[in-house]
């Protein structure tokens, strides 16, 4: 499996209404300090049923999206991800991975 296929595998896994951030998609398919290589992951993905808006930076901002980051913003409130002055509360909607 390819670094790509196991990031959206990975992420397949965060609930509606969560988010991870870079960093800890990269830690829990085995490359920890590979935030940058898994948002290069996100930004080739074609396949929609990986939830790449999911995704944010560890700062809680939103973070880049392929289809530009007010769509992203609208995705995650939609799913209730509330947004406040361009972050959100990683205590609060965090996902975080059991290995």
């Amino acid at each position: 499996m390819s670094f790509n296929e196991k990031c959206y595998s990975a992420l397949k896994k965060v609930p509606q209404g969560k988010v991870t951030t870079y960093a800890e998609l990269g830690r829990v398919v085995g490359s920890p300090k590979s935030a940058r290589a898994v948002g290069n992951a996100m930004n080739k993905n074609k396949n929609r049923e990986v939830p790449c808006h999911r995704v944010v930076r560890s700062d809680g901002s939103i973070g880049g999206f392929a289809f530009g980051s007010e769509k992203k913003t609208e995705m995650l409130k939609k799913e209730g991800v509330e947004i406040v002055g361009g972050k959100m509360d990683l205590d609060k909607f965090g996902f975080r991975f059991s290995l």
